[in-house]
């Protein structure tokens, strides 16, 4: 019974409007926030003045700062976003673990890992290879996390095993630092807190390519990932080779999460709470709905918060990193007090 009662769960139709509204209404504030991004700073920018400028005129600054600067940031932002939304979304429902993501799996810390020992020590790494490395470590820790868990089914335990990886490769990261000269600490102190400060077209041209093949395909992963909400012994029932696609799945994640840390370092909480926020809103687990609905949720977020990481306490600017944090920490104390209570509740 509770088989069938997941699958009309997950399969029960819902009204297309609601679907259709919530995507307009995110693009619309997607589109908004992106604009006011262009126009906040110094100098700062009306409407029209953005229009000058894209026309190629207005001052000097605004046709040096606007094109160069505020542009690749917001446009960053949005598909990193979009790919920390959809990874989290992937992790989740691939292992029916509403606290599955890449902070909790090691992803990001493993990621970042090894973009910290590329800076410390120099190495002759091409640029266009950083998210190649960053994925080789963020790949690592996660399966170190994921063959951990494989005897503790508990999502919170699970949460406890990622903090515990999380918190060693941490502590390697801190002794990479230690070795570093004090330019390049300054430096990666920035990078570990996630951010999105100077980012140029550079950064822009090395994510793209990984969105651009990432999302499409997180986006065709609606079934496999709606079979594997129903438990692995159905799914494989219902034909679906279950682990080959676990494991398809995270590697699709682990690249979209290696592809943004590589160039912004890691920005917690946006894959948590991302897909939690979408799944609310559609008052459905269909994992057709909820990907394309998750991912522009992470753009909005990460272009709001780096808004306010942004422009809040100006001319001072705060890692976005710690405004991601402040959102999604408290949510994943709720999900965790949620598992507590439902593992009660069983006993």
């Amino acid at each position: 019974m509770s088989t069938l009662r997941q699958t009309q769960a997950i399969y029960r139709p819902s009204r297309v409007g609601r679907l259709v509204v919530l995507l307009v209404c995110l693009v619309l504030a997607l589109l908004g926030l992106m604009l006011v991004g262009l126009m906040l700073g110094i100098p700062q920018l009306s409407v029209s003045d953005l229009l000058t400028v894209a026309s190629g005129g207005g001052s000097r600054l605004a046709r040096i700062v606007v094109p160069e600067l505020r542009l690749p940031r917001v446009v960053l932002g949005a598909m990193a976003g979009a790919m920390l939304a959809l990874a989290g979304a992937l992790l989740q429902d691939s292992m029916r673990n509403p606290l599955a993501g890449p902070e909790l799996l090691g992803v990001s810390n493993g990621a970042s890992i090894v973009m910290a020992a590329v800076v410390i020590f120099h190495l002759p790494l091409p640029w266009p290879l950083y998210p190649v490395a960053a994925l080789a470590g963020g790949l690592l820790a996660g399966m170190l996390v994921l063959v951990s868990m494989r005897r503790l089914g508990d999502p919170v335990r699970l949460v406890l095993m990622g903090v515990s990886v999380g918190a060693l490769l941490y502590a390697g990261i801190i002794s990479i630092i230690s070795l570093g000269d004090q330019n390049d600490v300054g430096l990666l102190y920035l990078y570990l807190l996630g951010s999105l400060a100077n980012r140029t077209w550079d950064y822009v041209n090395l994510v793209w390519p990984w969105a651009v093949i990432c999302i499409p395909l997180a986006l065709m992963m609606a079934r496999p990932l709606n079979l594997l909400q129903l438990g692995d012994e159905v799914a494989e029932g219902l034909g679906l080779r279950v682990v080959r696609w676990r494991l398809f799945i995270m590697a699709v994640s682990a690249a979209m999460v290696a592809a943004v840390v590589a160039v912004s370092g890691p920005i917690s909480y946006v894959a948590l709470a991302s897909p939690h926020i979408a799944r609310r809103a559609l008052q459905t687990t269909d994992a057709r709905q909820v990907l394309p609905v998750a991912m522009l949720v992470g753009s909005v977020l990460l272009v709001g918060a780096d808004l306010l990481a942004k422009n809040l306490f100006s001319p001072i600017e705060l890692p976005v990193g710690i405004w991601t944090t402040v959102i999604g920490g408290p949510l994943l104390l709720f999900l965790l007090r949620r598992q507590l209570a439902g593992a009660k509740a069983m006993r």
